[in-house]
């Protein structure tokens, strides 16, 4: 069977045979020549789409991995700038506690044979990890031997505190002394077991030591009393006096003013009566105010 084309124009006229057959397999091999090439286009783009993805998932991660590198080296400059510091301070608690070894009459080198120093056992590889472990030891060592010359310092003061010196009363003169002499209400020898400091009522009555309060209030003859034990056998007594400051079990430093001058009990004027103890028996208290 044959499909007769007839094509004309004009003066003239055009006409072609074909066989159905042949038209068919025409037809077919167009059809799949048009979807060989639609396919193999609509490929080629999946490949470039995908390429540019892995393109730009490249690129994000080379964009991470440099952030990462600015953030780490950001970090490590940080971290080394406060190792120096650390260091630094080391150094700076290293010089003060030398100087308050000397100011103690230590050698500066005794602060290493309290609390020596040793190679830590975890030392590393990494230089920096080193240093933070030798920061960490000599921060111990010197918080050790500060604590150390804390005790030291402590127990200097207390010494010092507890220490008999200097007079009871913040302003004034003294006015009479320990021994023998003639008593001012009766005329007659009397023995004075003290020394008086006068000056005006309502001055300030100070410790001359360290100590806890034994008495405060009123006994026959002393009047207003504040009685001080400073340990070692030592007791002080402040007597006369106007009003109290401090009570029984009261802890006193040095210099703390514990009543203010007055003229009760057996008194002829405004001053203080000032006593010192040892082991239970008075004794003169001048070479404790002016001597020690």
């Amino acid at each position: 069977m044959k499909l007769t084309i007839t094509l004309s124009g004009g003066a003239k006229r055009y006409r072609r045979s074909i066989s159905v057959r042949t038209l068919v397999s025409v037809t077919v091999l167009s059809s799949l020549f048009m979807l060989v090439s639609s396919r193999s286009t609509e490929s080629v783009s999946e490949d470039v789409a995908r390429i540019r993805l892995a393109q730009s998932d490249l690129e994000e991660t080379q964009s991470d991995v440099s952030d990462l590198k600015r953030n780490t080296s950001d970090k490590l400059n940080a971290l080394l700038v406060h190792i120096a510091s650390l260091s630094a301070k080391v150094s700076l608690l290293d010089e003060q506690g030398k100087q308050i070894a000397e100011e103690l009459g230590m050698d500066a080198a005794d602060l290493d044979a309290f609390v020596p120093r040793s190679i830590p056992d975890d030392l590393q590889q990494d230089p920096i990890l080193n240093e933070i472990a030798l920061l960490e030891q000599s921060l111990d060592v010197k918080s050790q031997q500060l604590s150390m010359l804390e005790s030291l310092v402590k127990g200097h003061h207390i010494h010092e505190q507890s220490q008999l010196s200097g007079r009871p009363i913040a302003s004034g003169w003294l006015s009479s002394y320990y021994g023998m002499r003639a008593d001012p209400f009766t005329g007659k020898p009397a023995m004075h077991k003290g020394l008086d400091f006068a000056g005006k009522a309502g001055d300030d009555v100070i410790a001359t030591a360290s100590g806890i309060v034994t008495w405060a209030g009123d006994r026959y003859g002393y009047g207003h009393l504040v009685e001080i034990d400073h340990g070692d056998g030592f007791v002080t007594r402040y007597g006369h006096n106007d009003e109290l400051s401090v009570s029984v079990g009261d802890v006193v430093v040095k210099g703390q003013p514990i009543a203010t001058m007055g003229n009760t009990g057996r008194s002829t004027g405004a001053h203080v009566h000032y006593e010192v103890i040892k082991d239970g028996e008075p004794v003169d208290p001048l070479p404790y105010v002016y001597g020690r």
